[in-house]
């Protein structure tokens, strides 16, 4: 059965602009930014009720291939901009995307703490297993033996296995898709979106031009559904296992939930009881007498 391209008056083309796409044919973008709309369009927010974060890399030109407010950012700092955000005004959704460079690289010391302090935010990894932006070197994900640009040898270091670095944070939400599967990653990113803290998903994108070992083919044959197969994402032991074993097949879907933490905003002794957000307490202060202290 499709996915319904609208809903309650809302419509995917609410989110589209008239930028061009330059992306190469069989980019995992293309896929991910159609999930991303339906999902919100589903979930019923219009593009001025969401904010849009973007990291540095190929995924992040979609900030001027969708309407809405958006933020295209640092390399490996959307997630203290979007965290940022998010407990200024914790009624706006906030969706970051970064690439799996950015991510595990520069920016690995802000996933780490993204995680481990809830921030109630929805995280988009774009793995791609390599710098596409930059013409396909190796990141921290790449694969063993795989000659990429500036390392034809393969990668020196050992890789990153991004699931076992992401369950030792003890994360609330755990989720893997692929780029292929749209109707799959929109149920998977609309589940994110409602979650009450970090929500961290995990796409294996396609990348036609640089990754030739997990091609679209390849994802397609490899990847299947865990929660279509009965699996229960509320075992935190069962999700793991399933997360880190790719031996043979890749488990996808909502891979483990817990909706019982409190998220960060929630654990701020200084604003419980306190109506307003912080975006609304702002005002404008004269500091012209304190300003004289320093003349």
């Amino acid at each position: 059965m499709g996915i319904p391209l609208e809903t309650n008056g809302l419509s995917v083309n609410d989110y589209s602009c008239g930028t061009e796409c330059t992306w190469c044919d069989g980019c995992g973008d293309y896929g991910i930014m159609a999930a991303a709309k339906r999902a919100l369009v589903e979930l019923g927010f219009a593009p001025h009720e969401v904010l849009l974060c973007f990291d540095i890399g190929c995924h992040g030109n979609m900030s001027d291939k969708m309407l809405g407010y958006r933020v295209h950012g640092l390399h490996g700092r959307v997630l203290p901009f979007a965290s940022g955000a998010k407990l200024a005004n914790p009624n706006m959704p906030v969706m970051a995307f970064g690439g799996d460079g950015a991510s595990f690289s520069e920016g690995v010391n802000h996933l780490v703490h993204s995680v481990r302090s809830h921030y109630p935010i929805t995280f988009i990894l774009h793995n791609n297993a390599n710098f596409g932006l930059t013409t396909g070197q190796a990141s921290a994900l790449t694969w063993q033996n795989q000659p990429m640009n500036t390392s034809p040898n393969g990668i020196p270091e050992d890789t990153i296995r991004p699931m076992e670095f992401i369950f030792s944070l003890q994360p609330t939400f755990v989720a893997r898709t692929w780029s292929g599967d749209i109707p799959q990653m929109t149920r998977v990113f609309k589940a994110a979106l409602q979650h009450r803290g970090f929500a961290f998903v995990d796409v294996l994108q396609a990348c036609p031009t640089y990754n030739k070992f997990t091609s679209h083919e390849w994802l397609l044959e490899h990847c299947y559904d865990a929660n279509a197969e009965g699996h229960s994402p509320d075992n935190l032991e069962a999700g793991k296992k399933l997360a880190c074993d790719t031996a043979e097949k890749v488990a996808c879907g909502i891979l483990y939930q817990n909706e019982d933490i409190p998220h960060f905003y929630e654990r701020l002794q200084p604003r419980q009881n306190v109506k307003t957000t912080p975006v609304e307490e702002v005002a404008i202060t004269d500091v012209s007498d304190l300003m004289k202290e320093f003349v």
